[in-house]
């Protein structure tokens, strides 16, 4: 395949920088733009940082985003109007702008995933088979932790869990999303999906999902212990939409998951 032009927003966060790295080992990608939401004056790789607009995103061929949502809808107003294709990795979106990124979709292909690791999407699929097999005797909750610079909670890749259980009972996520807790020692299931995050230390991630009849728990667990996992999923999934028509993609289409 042709080298893919690649641009990456966000480039002085944790995951942008992982991105840099992970790119100069692609050979099937050429590292072409890097930009913040801020001015940054200096040169990374020997490549200027740019600010999010039209000249910064002109020459490339697809965008890899991990910022915030503020961010992504500036770049993704810029995507669509240059018809630039684009992976999201940015997390925290309302159901209101997740709606509104479906109809960016219809313009440009958009891959959107809270988590870009291969094992967790694998995970994502056993919880959606699980919750499907269940009946409604088996009450769920989700568990999960970052490091503590992670402000958002739950995680993107919770509530992809979330969804996968959702998913499993035809019913929407939304509608079954129970109780947040932010550091709690322990916490209960409930008639809703309940959520537990824990921020410290320098954890990269860590999520578990519990089924429970009373009679027996059921748990589907992940860890990561390498940031390169979602940085090295995300160009896959770059090398992957390149080819793809205008539309909402996620990795479980990459996966080619029934």
């Amino acid at each position: 395949m042709n080298k893919v032009n690649l641009a990456i927003t966000g480039c002085m966060g944790r995951m942008g920088q992982q991105l840099i790295k992970s790119s100069k080992a692609d050979k099937n990608i050429k590292l072409t733009t890097l930009t913040e939401n801020r001015l940054i004056k200096k040169k990374i790789s020997g490549i200027k940082v740019n600010l999010n607009d039209d000249k910064a995103f002109r020459n490339v061929d697809l965008i890899i985003d991990f910022t915030v949502p503020e961010c992504t809808f500036e770049v993704l107003k810029i995507a669509s109007k240059l018809k630039k294709r684009l992976v999201i990795g940015t997390t925290g979106f309302t159901q209101k702008e997740e709606n509104l990124i479906k109809k960016f979709s219809k313009k440009i292909p958009i891959l959107k995933a809270g988590n870009m690791s291969l094992g967790v999407n694998l995970l994502m699929y056993l919880t959606e088979i699980t919750s499907k097999s269940l009946n409604d005797n088996y009450l769920s909750k989700i568990f999960e932790v970052h490091h503590k610079h992670k402000k958002d909670y739950p995680s993107g890749t919770a509530l992809m869990l979330g969804k996968g259980i959702a998913d499993g009972k035809g019913k929407n996520l939304y509608n079954l999303i129970g109780k947040k807790f932010l550091n709690k020692k322990s916490f209960p299931y409930g008639k809703k999906i309940n959520f537990n995050s824990i921020r410290k230390g320098e954890i990269i991630g860590e999520h578990e999902v519990k089924f429970s009849s009373g009679k027996e728990v059921i748990t589907l667990n992940h860890e990561a212990f390498d940031r390169a996992l979602y940085s090295e999923g995300a160009l896959s999934a770059a090398k992957w939409l390149i080819t793809k028509k205008p539309g909402l993609y996620s990795m479980r289409d990459l996966m080619n998951f029934k």
